[in-house]
């Protein structure tokens, strides 16, 4: 159990997010006895590893909440489902069916996939079914529904109150002819079924009704019951006032709409939640990670090649930071979670708070010993040809009987991952070397001193052995370049495993074996 001195010292980013956020809305909390949590999710496309970070990272907050004061909390996952569709998004079955509705609310559009009523809600569905396999604790609420049943009537009535301090907040950042144009409401077309971006020209603070110049066409409707929703960021705004959110989180993209949304959220008569810009995701070059161009790695990939655990691991340090998101980031930081697993143990209290897994795992990390890292996996589904865990299990038993799936769960999971990855982004790029007359004599002198050891030595032992051949073969003064060549030659690739884990792992026989036919 941690200490308080513990809990109200660490730096670790929930605590000091939490700690803060029990500072600034001290009054607040005190007077609701509870505090809410909100991330957003825009239904147009399926959920990405952008809604994923957010949850994952609030309910991080959340559990280090439980650990400095017991009070009741809720997270609110608020789907912007009455939102109008402006494209079709890529990689959508029956994409005429999208493009006939283009403008209408993702609620009103008939679903693609042909599994639910609208394509809004077979996102929605799509995303609960997601956030439930983490078992995250959230609360659904959905655009439509809340419009729909009236929950924002006394709300949206409060917009059209405070319409001018809203207008005289929103029209300066806007371009001038959007000024001429500009409203906080958007009806829904009574006709068409689309929303609508068009000038209020009258409104009624008492009934909510509502007059709208459609082109010349005058449309009068009310601003309950889901006859009209309101721009994103008075949206926004409207929801925090609404629900009394106290802390959202969102990417860095929307800054700027936050600092309105705060103006607007006080301006209707609530302080705004507290927020928490976090960096976006960039592709292998640098570019920010886009739906629209399939760049980087999805939701589905990342958990075809690694396990949830090790997704969470990678939403965990520095969230301000930007991180690179593409399949070569994938065995890099499973290796990391099972190092942190593999180091829990052996920690202090004000070391394992500090350690990614203790927040992964909400403080009960797994005590699984740790058998090898997963980029030398990836290495043994290379040499045995393996194309099911079945097989790569008797592979491993092979020279390791010991060990066994039913005592090693980590590892057994992370056989059909492994399988996976190898066969979609290694097997593919590989180039196997061939080495010139020097590079094989030094390879051929390595197969020497291999034969001259003893399978009992340490795998540390047997490194260092690697690296005196290498030496000794005119890589002194440029070790990388040494391995680089074992790599290139013997398992097509530029990087690999560290050699004397590999070796003793794999056997000295077997390792002689695998140089020699490919030097051959």
């Amino acid at each position: 159990m941690l200490d308080n001195d513990l809990i109200q010292s660490t730096s670790s980013w929930p605590f000091v997010e939490v700690r803060k956020l029990l500072k600034d809305r001290k009054e607040i909390i005190k007077k609701k006895r509870k505090i809410t949590f909100q991330t957003g999710y825009g239904p147009s496309g399926l959920p990405h590893i952008g809604t994923f970070g957010e949850v994952a990272r609030t309910t991080m907050m959340i559990n280090a909440l439980n650990y400095i004061e017991k009070i009741d909390h809720e997270l609110i996952t608020f789907s912007d489902d009455m939102d109008g569709l402006r494209k079709v998004p890529d990689n959508i079955p029956n994409e005429e069916i999208l493009k006939k509705n283009l403008g209408k609310p993702l609620t009103s559009i008939p679903d693609p996939f042909k599994k639910f009523d609208s394509f809004g809600e077979h996102n929605n569905e799509k995303l609960k079914e997601f956030l439930n396999k983490f078992n995250f604790k959230f609360n659904f609420k959905s655009s439509t529904e809340n419009y729909k049943k009236g929950i924002f009537n006394d709300s949206l009535i409060r917009v059209v109150e405070k319409y001018d301090e809203i207008m005289n907040i929103i029209l300066p950042t806007l371009r001038e002819e959007r000024r001429k144009t500009y409203s906080p409401f958007l009806p829904i077309c009574p006709k068409t079924g689309k929303v609508l971006e068009i000038p209020l020209v009258d409104k009624d603070k008492k009934t909510g009704k509502v007059v709208f110049n459609n082109n010349g066409e005058k449309i009068e409707t009310s601003i309950f019951n889901g006859n009209c929703k309101l721009q994103w960021k008075v949206d926004w705004a409207m929801r925090w006032f609404t629900f009394d959110v106290d802390f959202e989180m969102y990417g860095k993209d929307l800054s700027e709409s936050a600092i309105l949304s705060n103006k607007i959220c006080r301006a209707l008569g609530k302080s705004p939640p507290n927020g928490f810009a976090y960096e976006l995701f960039l592709d292998e070059k640098g570019e920010k990670i886009s739906k629209s161009k399939g760049n980087g790695i999805s939701l589905e990939q990342w958990l075809r090649y690694a396990s949830p655990e090790s997704l969470s691991l990678y939403m965990y340090p520095n969230p301000k930071r930007a991180k690179k998101l593409y399949s070569d980031v994938v065995p890099k930081t499973v290796d990391d979670y099972l190092a942190y697993i593999e180091k829990y143990p052996t920690q202090q209290s004000k070391e394992q708070i500090l350690n990614p897994v203790w927040h992964v795992h909400n403080g009960k990390p797994p005590t699984e010993k740790i058998i090898m890292p997963f980029s030398m996996l990836l290495n043994l589904v290379g040499s045995s040809n393996a194309d099911n865990k079945e097989t790569l299990w008797k592979f491993i038993n092979k020279f390791h009987k010991e060990i066994n799936s039913k005592d090693h769960k980590i590892l057994d999971s992370l056989t059909e991952y492994a399988i996976n990855y190898f066969k979609d982004k290694v097997e593919p790029n590989k180039k196997f070397k061939k080495p010139n007359a020097i590079e094989k004599k030094a390879l051929e002198n390595l197969i020497l001193k291999l034969k001259a050891l003893d399978q009992s030595l340490t795998p540390e032992e047997i490194q260092t052995h690697v690296y005196t051949v290498g030496k000794e073969n005119g890589y002194e003064k440029n070790l990388r370049d040494w391995f680089k060549l074992i790599y290139e030659v013997v398992f097509g690739e530029k990087n690999g495993p560290r050699m004397g884990f590999f070796i003793s792992f794999f056997g000295l026989k077997e390792t002689i074996k695998l140089i020699n036919d490919k030097i051959r």
